[in-house]
């Protein structure tokens, strides 16, 4: 029993910290190329039909 519960408080502490890292590295990173994004909506909105663009909804 005491096993157990040892496993599940590192279980605990390992997933406490793959969160910590994931939420640390979301809110410290920084678009690569907002120009890039830019472009492609731009190019989106400028087609008749939209196919081949990532962002059409239809």
């Amino acid at each position: 029993m005491k096993s157990e519960t040892v496993m599940l408080g590192g279980l605990f502490a390992a997933c406490l910290l793959v969160c910590a890292l994931v939420l640390g590295s979301m809110f410290t990173m920084r678009p690569a190329a907002p120009h890039a994004l830019a472009a492609t909506i731009s190019a989106c909105a400028t087609t008749a039909t939209g196919t081949g663009c990532p962002l059409s909804r239809g």
